[in-house]
């Protein structure tokens, strides 16, 4: 009888277990939330989690400015201009309207000190006064702007202005937005700090950030905001919780309360059902291979960037990597080549895909070494 017991007892614990393995993973639809358009990406994986009307071209207003910021830097990188230089303010860039920093024409402002102006205040004046020192006039400066959406793949953006004044000629989409928002945090990380900034003074007048999840949501680090009356409230915003990062494109709403809801609405959504991991870093091995004719025997196979995977919660383990290379790699071998492809699969999902590289050069090898494998290859 005792054994009959626990005999059903097994039975039943296996089914249990069984049926809690096989239980779907269940996701709701993502929420609607009231704006133009909007978009809801994980930052490291790029995986689109809720999105509507990302690719209809709008006025981008002050979140321009996130393009004016990543000019900027881009040429403090390559050593154009520094973080030290004074900049002398314009009558142009004195006389601009709009939200301001309140420069002071004829006055000589660092570089550092105007963007976190144009960062933290949103100012109108900032982005002339920068746009000019870059490159002599804000004309040639929103040469670059566009030459870096284009190299960015922001497809459907035009930018004539670095200010985000309304123009006709002037236009982006959510996607687009999210393309510059991942380009900013990944390229320029030693800065990103900057957009968390709550408040910033210049010529004795405060003025907040007009970006108030950075008050409301301790997982929010960034990143913009903008108005006009033509554009309505938009609000970009990147929050991080545990490994995951997300960015929420928030545009076309009535209000700044209703642009503060709908990217919380969308930002909880996506914090709560999902998760991003990273599945392999780069140039580190995922398999190897025999090489023949060479001067080693082995070949480490890897990827050329880190490979993040956002899933529903609690597929982590489900998640297997789809191995593919050529049947024979010969040397030489030159770091860098691509010897078959990667695939990660959920179940019979496809994930994501890239190509394996090899994570070494290898010469060909010597006489004695060619000869001997030769005769190896004849009895494969």
């Amino acid at each position: 009888m005792r054994m009959r017991n626990i005999f059903i007892l097994f039975i039943f614990l296996s089914a249990y277990l069984t049926s809690v393995t096989a239980a779907p993973s269940l996701i709701p639809a993502p929420p609607r939330v009231n704006a133009k358009a909007y978009l809801l990406i994980d930052h490291n994986s790029g995986h689109i989690l809720a999105e509507h009307n990302a690719d209809k071209k709008i006025e981008p207003a002050s979140l321009t400015k996130l393009m004016t910021a990543y000019v900027a830097l881009f040429e403090i990188e390559r050593g154009g201009i520094s973080l030290e230089d004074e900049v002398k303010i314009s009558e142009k860039a004195w006389r601009m309207r709009g939200s301001r920093m309140f420069l002071k024409v004829n006055s000589h402002v660092l570089v550092k000190e105007l963007l976190k102006g144009l960062i933290v205040q949103s100012g109108n004046d900032a982005s002339i006064a920068l746009a000019e020192h870059i490159a002599s006039n804000e004309s040639a400066f929103v040469e670059l702007m566009n030459q870096h959406a284009e190299r960015l793949n922001m497809n459907s953006t035009h930018f004539n202005n670095s200010t985000g004044w309304p123009d006709s000629n002037h236009f982006t989409t959510a996607r687009d937005l999210a393309k510059l928002s991942r380009a900013i945090i990944s390229d320029f990380p030693e800065h990103y700090s900057w957009y968390k900034i709550k408040q910033y003074t210049h010529n004795n007048i405060t003025q907040p950030n007009r970006n108030r999840l950075l008050w409301l949501d301790n997982r929010v680090d960034g990143l913009k905001t903008g108005h006009t009356e033509a554009a309505g409230y938009c609000l970009i915003s990147s929050a991080k919780q545990n490994n995951t990062r997300l960015l929420s494109i928030v545009t076309g709403t009535n209000k700044d309360e209703t642009r503060i809801a709908a990217s919380r609405k969308l930002l909880n959504y996506g914090f709560r059902f999902f998760e991003t991991n990273l599945i392999h870093k780069a140039n580190t091995e995922i398999t190897n291979m025999r090489i023949w004719k060479g001067e080693e025997q082995n070949l480490s196979l890897g990827i050329s960037k880190d490979l993040y995977i956002t899933t529903p919660k609690g597929l982590r383990k489900k998640i297997k990597n789809n191995v593919k290379v050529e049947a024979m790699i010969e040397a030489p071998v030159k770091q860098g080549q691509a010897y078959g492809q990667l695939n990660i699969m959920l179940g019979e999902k496809q994930l994501a895909a890239q190509e394996l590289i090899a994570l070494s050069t290898i010469k060909e090898g010597g006489i004695w070494r060619k000869l001997s494998d030769n005769i190896q290859l004849m009895f494969q």
